[in-house]
């Protein structure tokens, strides 16, 4: 089994940061349109599937789209079967993601590669253009293209978006480079929000962070080995579904 992972990214990234790097200083104007963002996009999630994953940096609060049914059945099951206790975030790249679900983080010993791991399913892609990879976007890895040109996701394995916020002469550039088109809606919130605009349409979005970024970030920033491993493992103590 080939790894699962975000691929077809890291060229891109390479190619836009090597221009300039991405400013993330912001005036209270970009401060105030960023919660602003932040509050429109989160205010009807109150009936929304709620799970919680508490970590060894803290809790994190997911709420799952309908508009994804079969990804948000899928993770449904798997917490409620506990399959995520114990797991680890094996994969973490600051101002990108952090990535966990590898049921074989489980066991694993210090310095292991991991992403290989799955639960010998996959799901089909479920791609809404509503649900981006806006800053705490929850998306489904996946195997590449090559091997997968349908697209589809692991069955278990997922991954938090951290983000980069983009000026609008980067998302004109990842447009270019992608030949992906950007909405305003989505314009807005990678200049504001921030997020990973170049994985929209490959990578099925099925969730969204409601509480605890500030652990994503936390998480995100940790040291890491070769791999994008954390070098201390950063474990999922458990998921369980709100109510």
């Amino acid at each position: 089994m080939k790894k699962t992972a975000i691929y077809c990214i890291i060229l891109t990234i390479i190619a836009i940061t090597a221009c300039s790097s991405p400013k993330k200083v912001k005036s209270d104007n970009d401060t105030a349109a960023q919660e602003s963002s932040q509050t429109s996009q989160n205010n009807n999630t109150d009936k929304m599937t709620k799970v919680l994953l508490k970590t060894t940096f803290g809790d994190i609060i997911i709420a799952l789209y309908d508009y994804t049914p079969e990804h948000k059945a899928n993770f449904e099951k798997l917490v409620r079967n506990h399959f995520y206790d114990g797991l680890l975030f094996h994969r973490i790249i600051k101002g990108f993601m952090i990535q966990g679900g590898d049921p074989n983080s489980k066991t694993a010993k210090a310095g292991q590669h991991l992403g290989n791991g799955d639960v010998g399913y996959t799901i089909p892609a479920e791609f809404v253009p509503a649900r981006y990879h806006k800053r705490g976007a929850v998306a489904a890895a996946r195997e590449g293209d090559q091997v997968n040109p349908q697209k589809a996701s692991s069955g278990c394995q997922f991954y938090i978006v951290d983000g980069t916020v983009y000026d609008n002469d980067k998302m004109s550039m990842i447009a270019q480079r992608t030949g992906k088109t950007f909405t305003p809606e989505q314009i807005q919130a990678y200049t504001t929000v921030g997020g990973a605009p170049w994985l929209d349409g490959d990578y099925t979005v099925f969730g969204e962070v409601i509480e605890g970024m500030d652990v994503v970030d936390k998480i995100a920033s940790q040291q890491k080995d070769g791999s994008d491993r954390p070098v201390e493992d950063i474990k999922i103590i458990s998921a369980s579904i709100l109510r």
